[in-house]
């Protein structure tokens, strides 16, 4: 069994800022979670389930184009989950469908809440915490074009890490990728 993630990643300069204002939060993913909207949370696969997955996921990215994503501004999910977020102000619509798409294939997921894209920014940290991510990032805003999605592995280290990006139709397709979740 592996535990995989679907997601949008947050590029630089942005995931390093919010990456510090998770550290700052006292959320002890900062350095285990890059920062990302999720299509599809953790799931637990078989190891036969994987090249299906990564068919399944070509597919996906060849019926979708790059779009603008806007990121602005902060809320929470408070009372019903200890979660502050920043939000996507633009790319909606795009991400409930790439979503809804990438769950439709042969590892599906059912989720425990309704889809709601936004980046996590402090998790199950204590008040205070989840308060001054709230605030500090208030004012936060990021604009950048997406153009594709990566499949994560949930390392035995508790890391997740890319390890397949999926590029939209007409974009050529990236092998390798390799990022770090703690600098």
């Amino acid at each position: 069994m592996q535990t995989i993630g679907v997601s949008f990643a947050v590029p630089e300069p942005w995931a390093a800022q919010l990456q510090e204002a998770r550290r700052r939060a006292g959320d002890d993913l900062a350095d285990a979670v890059p920062p990302h909207v999720t299509l599809m949370p953790p799931t637990e696969i078989e190891d036969a389930d994987h090249d299906a997955l990564r068919t399944h996921l070509a597919s996906v990215a060849t019926r979708h184009n790059p779009f603008r994503m806007t990121l602005r501004g902060t809320g929470t999910f408070r009372p019903t989950s200890e979660v502050v977020f920043v939000a996507v102000a633009e790319g909606i619509s795009s991400c409930e469908q790439i979503e809804a798409d990438v769950r439709s294939g042969p590892v599906t997921r059912t989720l425990q809440f309704p889809y709601h894209p936004h980046v996590t920014i402090a998790h199950d940290v204590p008040e205070d915490g989840l308060d001054r991510a709230f605030s500090d990032l208030a004012g936060f805003e990021a604009r950048f074009q997406v153009e594709g999605f990566d499949l994560y592995e949930h390392g035995t280290d508790e890391v997740w890490r890319p390890v397949r990006h999926f590029s939209f139709a007409g974009l050529p397709a990236r092998r390798g990728v390799s990022v770090s979740a703690g600098n």
